[in-house]
């Protein structure tokens, strides 16, 4: 049982998503934030339209997901458009009150006392559970931790909509008992300048005190898996392909360097379609770069193809790279970045506004670009890979500033903060 130590009271959490499954970011961030509510406490339970949790713990509504199809049409009614229908905003509140009363439900099964949206009252995907959510809170009062990882504003797709009124009263609202977190200075700062709502940062983090364990026998035929030859280089982009993933940058940089290597992408193109998929492709295939887009043999599990290959963790494969390309434009954090540090392997990153804002004052070593591949990236990523000892340098040197700045203890500091001036049982 989940046992407050201050008031010896039984305390249960639900998180609220659209998706809680696989390895997006707000899904990994919220398992490990989890982790921690269990360590001081809690009993963690879910409620969102996609699942992996204990079925005991899950509470799943298919309304709920951003891909459903009542939601996905009213996302295609409302965004891109300056004007809505009536019938158009009808559905709004009949989805949105059936998702209340779901939530209502959740709410009484699990004797929720306290509320942890991850993403739901942020980005828009879900219109009707942004509201639901808000009007759930306001009714209830509710003491709320609303976990902010992407806002609405800094999608541009999102800025022409006929919905404002419920952007304005839903993502986020500004209630009494939400208390509001966000991963980086510059969400602080424009959530403050637009809302008047006052933040908590608290950044990604991994488990900085219990490095990676060694590669087990499992893993050993990854180059052959991959087709990629024993003295060729492997590089690694842990990203879905995606456009502000940047990744002609990493084809460019491995074609300059000059050397027998293959770039490897991790993740398939996801929700954001199959267009820029193919630009890589063709990118690639142009600048004569030996890439494989291996998704269908990474999942957050091992196991089996239908074909009867083997499936490889994304950090199955990270010991065996070389190098790690993360050449984004933007990033919320950089989830991939910490991966990379976490596994103590270099790194080449495109100076994006939160990385330059966030993460380069600690004082990371890494082979940076800013906007290009220049002649003193490629020669600087060659020096590191050609010398063994400032490789090994860079990397502890990296692993030590992020166990100070990007670890579990930091996250815990700072929840017991929240949970304290969350829950009356601690005031």
């Amino acid at each position: 049982m989940g046992v407050c130590p201050y008031c010896g009271k039984v305390h249960n959490v639900g998180f609220v998503a659209t998706r809680l499954a696989g390895t997006d970011g707000v899904s990994l961030e919220t398992e490990k934030w989890a982790q921690v509510f269990e360590d001081a406490g809690f009993n963690c339970f879910y409620f969102a339209g996609e699942l992996d949790t204990p079925g005991s713990r899950s509470f799943m509504v298919p309304e709920a997901h951003f891909r459903h199809p009542d939601i996905l049409d009213l996302y295609q009614q409302c965004f891109g458009v300056q004007k809505r229908s009536i019938q158009v905003t009808e559905k709004l509140h009949r989805t949105a009150q059936l998702l209340k009363e779901q939530l209502y439900r959740f709410v009484e099964k699990y004797d929720i006392q306290l509320l942890v949206p991850e993403n739901a009252l942020t980005i828009p995907l879900n219109l009707p559970l942004g509201m639901a959510l808000t009007e759930l809170i306001s009714e209830t009062a509710i003491p709320t931790i609303a976990h902010h990882h992407d806002f609405f504003w800094e999608r541009q797709h999102f800025l022409t909509n006929a919905v404002w009124e419920y952007l304005n009263m839903a993502f986020p609202p500004h209630l009494p008992s939400i208390r509001h977190v966000v991963i980086n200075s510059s969400a602080d700062n424009q959530l403050g300048l637009r809302t008047g709502i006052s933040a908590m940062e608290v950044p990604n983090v991994m488990d900085f005190d219990h490095p990676p364990d060694s590669p087990d026998p499992y893993t050993h035929d990854i180059r052959e898996s991959l087709e990629i030859d024993e003295d060729a280089l492997l590089v690694l982009q842990p990203t879905r392909v995606v456009k502000r993933k940047g990744i002609e940058h990493a084809i460019e940089l491995v074609q300059r360097l000059g050397r027998k290597a293959t770039l490897v992408i991790s993740h398939a193109s996801g929700d954001e379609g199959y267009d820029y998929e193919q630009r890589v492709r063709k990118y690639a295939h142009m600048m004569g770069v030996d890439t494989r887009f291996v998704a269908q043999i990474i999942n957050e599990k091992r196991g089996q193809t239908e074909d009867g290959r083997k499936i490889y963790t994304l950090e199955d494969i990270y010991p065996y790279a070389d190098l790690v390309t993360y050449p984004s434009n933007f990033e919320g954090f950089g989830n991939a970045f910490l991966e990379a540090v976490f596994f103590r392997k270099p790194i080449v990153v495109n100076t994006y506004s939160i990385y330059q804002m966030d993460i380069q004052p600690k004082g990371f070593a890494v082979i940076q670009i800013d906007g290009y591949v220049t002649d003193a990236a490629v020669q600087q990523t060659l020096t590191v890979l050609d010398d063994s000892l400032l490789r090994q340098q860079m990397v502890d040197q990296n692993y030590e500033i992020a166990r100070k700045c990007y670890s579990y203890q930091v996250l815990k500091r700072k929840l017991n903060g929240l949970i304290q001036d969350s829950m009356a049982c601690w005031r």
